[in-house]
C-alpha cells in the first residue's frame, strides 16, 4: 500500500510542476492562498505551509500585500562552485579525454533505495499528478564515464539526473562535453552538499580506474540543487595515488 502524500507536498508538487514546465514564469505572480485552498480543497494554513516552505527554498517570492511570485534566478554564475575536471586537467597542460562506459533510462520501478531517498521519488510517485507514476516513463538518466589525464584513468564518475527538468540530458555526447558544464548552463545551481571519503576499490571500479582491488580512493559524494529540488547526484571515484584535494582558506 502506498502512503499518503501530506496536502502541503501536493501543493508544493503541482507548483514546482507548473514552473518546471513554463505555466508560471519567473516574476510572475501565482494563484492565490485562497484560489489553492480551493483548488486542493485544503485550510489555507495548509497552502501557506506549501508556500512558505518553497519561498525557504528560494522558489518562490512572498511579497506583503501583493501575492507571491516566482523568485527570480539573479546570477551570473551559480551559487554552487562546481570543479570541472575537463578544466582543471586543461589548465594544469595536462590532455584531457573522456570515455562514455554507459548511459541509460531509469523509470521508477529500477530505483535503488538511495536514488528514491536522494531525489525524493517516492513522494513524487505517489502523486496522482506526476508522470513518474507511470512506470515506463524515466524519473533518472545514468551516466557512467572514465576521466582520464594523459591516457591514464584519473576518475570514474557515476551521476543521476532528473530527467523530468532536463530530458535532453541523455541525448548530450558526454565524450566532447562535460557533465558538469553542461548541467550548469541548462540549470543553474544554487545549492549543494558533499562528502569525500577513503575507500577501498571494489573490483569494478578498479577495472576503470586500472588500479589493483581494494587500491585506496577518494570518492566524492555530491548532490547539487535548482528550484529547491535535487537536480543530479553524482559518486566520483579517484584513484588515490594519482589525486588529491586542495584549496585555500
Amino acid at each position: 500500500m502506498t502512503k499518503q502524500v501530506p496536502a502541503y507536498q501536493r501543493i508544493k508538487n503541482a507548483i514546482l510542476d507548473n514552473i518546471h514546465s513554463g505555466k508560471w514564469q519567473a516574476g510572475e505572480a501565482i494563484s492565490t492562498e485562497m484560489a489553492l485552498a480551493e483548488e486542493f480543497d485544503v485550510s489555507r494554513m495548509t497552502v501557506n505551509r506549501a508556500l512558505k516552505e518553497l519561498s525557504e527554498e528560494r522558489v518562490l517570492e512572498r511579497r506583503q500585500g501583493s501575492g507571491t511570485f516566482v523568485a527570480q534566478q539573479q546570477f551570473n554564475h551559480t551559487f554552487v562552485e562546481v570543479r570541472n575536471i575537463a578544466q582543471d586537467l586543461k589548465s594544469a597542460n595536462r590532455d584531457y579525454q573522456a570515455q562514455v562506459v554507459s548511459k541509460r533510462v531509469i523509470t521508477a520501478s529500477m530505483l535503488d533505495d538511495e536514488l528514491r531517498r536522494k531525489f525524493a521519488i517516492d513522494s513524487a510517485a505517489t502523486s496522482g499528478e506526476s508522470s513518474a507514476a507511470d512506470s515506463s516513463v524515466a524519473v533518472l538518466y545514468e551516466v557512467k564515464i572514465i576521466h582520464f589525464a594523459d591516457a591514464q584513468p584519473i576518475q570514474f564518475e557515476e551521476r543521476w539526473v532528473d530527467a523530468q527538468k532536463l530530458p535532453e540530458f541523455i541525448e548530450q555526447d558526454f565524450s566532447i562535453i562535460n557533465t558538469s558544464e553542461y548541467l550548469i548552463a541548462k540549470s543553474p545551481l544554487e545549492r549543494g552538499s558533499y562528502t569525500i571519503r577513503a575507500l577501498a576499490a571494489p573490483d569494478e571500479i578498479a577495472a576503470l580506474l586500472q588500479i589493483a582491488p581494494q587500491s585506496p580512493t577518494l570518492v566524492l559524494r555530491r548532490q547539487t540543487y535548482s528550484a529547491g529540488k535535487v537536480l543530479t547526484f553524482v559518486k566520483m571515484w579517484h584513484a588515490g595515488e594519482r589525486y588529491q584535494f586542495s584549496g585555500e582558506l
